[in-house]
């Protein structure tokens, strides 16, 4: 039945089959835990968690589990004044989250990929689309496009709690503000682009679309229009023939079009489709995420709990992987990203 579940799972979501849960290894645990693991954070990672607290007692009988999930800005609290073991997150660490933990150790949060987000539910780290009118002729956009749409020039940006330079500083000869300096000729060749977004995170917060478009930099455009409400955004895209917004896809309406996008001019362009996102080919595809602290309450570096590592190889096994097919919204990891974060529990 498990493998019949992974492969209507991997068909469903356009993969191959190599891609999916059942490219992973069955979950064979290295040691027998029991015994409390408490979790904050994400309310919207509520059903991945009861299928994964299921499927993993089924290993550890022992084990427990005591879950206060109010929301993704309470999982970091959880980990710094040690009433949690792990911290569910819906999105990466805003820079000011990495204090509670690094000043007491000058490291920082493990960071653990869990699921791929969801491709067009609402609260389930939704993949970005980027938007323009339906008549608009421009069908993709690289990264570094969006940069000199949205941004302005900077000294740098916020990665984690560095500022960087290299790499993320510009001048403003990178911006883009007219249609034409993207390849439109004839009526849209000396249009303005108008730039829509969602409202900034102020103060100390860096979005996922700062982080990958433009460097964790906070300099924006000055003619940027923010919207709190994204579908009253897309709506008046939908009126405004020269307009660009960005927002999670969950909000396309038909009068408005999703863009390919590219890492570089040399592609792939990639449409967001629920394969694409599945398959981590999208460049605006985002994860969930289960953070632990690396360290004590005193702010001496310790060895993974057992509990929590064996936790997280259930997780990011095949059982673990089809339960988040189980759960619906959210996408499994590919094969190759599971690696990846199983490789920090080592």
């Amino acid at each position: 039945m498990k493998r019949v579940l992974a492969a209507a799972a991997a068909m469903l979501c356009g993969v191959a089959l190599a891609q999916g849960p059942a490219a992973l290894p069955d979950y064979v645990p290295a040691e027998r835990v029991s015994g409390v693991i408490r979790a904050w954070g994400s309310d919207h990672m509520a059903g991945l968690m009861r299928h994964w607290e299921a499927g993993f007692r089924k290993y550890h009988p022992g084990a427990a589990f005591v879950d206060t999930l109010k929301g993704t800005a309470s999982a970091q609290f959880g980990l710094h004044v040690n009433v949690a073991d792990i911290a569910l997150s819906g999105r990466e660490l805003f820079p000011y989250e990495y204090y509670g933990i690094y000043r007491r150790s000058q490291l920082y949060p493990v960071e653990i990929e869990v699921a791929t987000g969801s491709f067009d539910v609402r609260g389930k780290s939704t993949a970005i689309g980027v938007f323009v009118h339906r008549d608009n002729p421009l069908a993709q956009l690289t990264l570094a496009q969006l940069d000199g749409i949205y941004g302005d020039r900077r000294t740098g940006g916020w990665q984690k709690i560095e500022w960087v330079e290299q790499g993320v500083a510009r001048g403003t000869e990178d911006n883009i503000r007219t249609w034409g300096q993207l390849g439109l000729t004839g009526e849209w060749a000396d249009k303005p682009i108008h730039v829509y977004g969602p409202p900034g995170l102020y103060p100390g917060g860096v979005s996922y679309f700062q982080t990958r478009v433009m460097g964790g930099a906070d300099t924006w455009n000055e003619a940027l229009q923010e919207f709190d409400d994204r579908t009253r955004m897309l709506e008046a895209l939908a009126k405004d023939r020269y307009g660009i917004a960005y927002a999670a896809l969950a909000y396309r309406n038909p009068e408005v079009k999703a863009l390919a996008l590219a890492e570089s001019m040399s592609g792939p362009f990639v449409a967001p489709t629920r394969e694409s996102v599945a398959s981590r080919t999208y460049p605006l595809a985002r994860s969930a995420y289960v953070y632990f602290a690396p360290d004590t309450p005193t702010g001496d570096r310790a060895k993974v709990d057992p509990k929590i590592r064996e936790f997280l190889r259930y997780v990011l096994s095949r059982e673990g992987q089809e339960d988040v097919l189980r759960e619906g919204d959210f996408l499994p990891l590919t094969a190759q990203v599971a690696r990846e974060q199983r490789r920090k529990l080592d």
